[in-house]
């Protein structure tokens, strides 16, 4: 892994925890590393320069289906749009 994507790989998983946060456990410490494995699925949908829709498509399957949550589609769409700007300050 190249510099470039072990820092995009970073700071999605920053943003996962602080933007996304579904369950709501960024303020638990022993937690911060639950989302975590879903960080590399998505650099790689960023890396292939896939569209924001299919990163939606991809949260939205982890939110309901994974987490059998009810989700979120206006806030989970516009964090998919988020993720891939931040696509373009790593290629």
């Amino acid at each position: 892994m190249d510099a470039g994507t072990s820092t995009l790989l970073n700071r999605v998983r920053v943003a996962l925890l602080t933007e996304w946060d579904p369950i709501g456990i960024q303020e638990i410490p022993e937690a911060r590393d639950e989302y975590d494995s879903y960080a590399p699925g998505i650099c790689e949908l960023l890396m292939r320069n896939e569209t924001s829709g299919s990163v939606f498509d991809y949260l939205w399957q982890l939110e309901t289906d994974h987490m059998g949550l009810t989700g979120d589609q206006v806030r989970t769409h516009a964090f998919a749009e988020r993720l891939v700007r931040m696509r373009a300050d790593f290629v």
